[in-house]
């Protein structure tokens, strides 16, 4: 199990750009694949990007296609997920999680240890 630390939320207007960072904490993201979901006060957990080992295909919730960007730095053992073009309803903790399975990151399986998100807020 990989553990994970996000960091790069804050408040900011929308338009505006963010971006957060995944850190793994432990050991590598060598052979894992790294995913970010949110979840808003009174909302369930929604998937929003994932990225795959070794190749780096991505994939995107439909409500940030356009707008989010997921890469990876294998050598800091970092994802990064760039947002521009903010809106209000991005506003949400975000969090990050790694895992042997890329679909398991897309559907939220409950086996997926999320870390501790860091909030992102979008004023308008």
């Amino acid at each position: 199990q990989v553990h994970v630390v996000e960091s790069g939320g804050g408040l900011v207007q929308a338009g505006s750009s963010l971006r957060l960072s995944c850190a793994a904490s432990g050991r590598t993201f060598s052979g894992y694949h790294v995913g970010w979901s949110r979840q808003a006060p009174g909302k369930e957990r929604e998937f929003v990007a994932a990225i795959s080992w070794p190749f780096g295909n991505t994939d995107y919730a439909d409500s940030v296609k356009g707008r989010f960007t997921l890469s990876r730095d294998n050598a800091k053992n970092t994802v990064y997920l760039q947002m521009n073009s903010l809106k209000p309803e991005d506003t949400a903790i975000y969090y990050c999680a790694a895992s042997g399975l890329f679909e398991n990151l897309i559907k939220l399986d409950p086996t997926i240890h999320w870390g501790q998100g860091t909030q992102v807020t979008v004023s308008s």
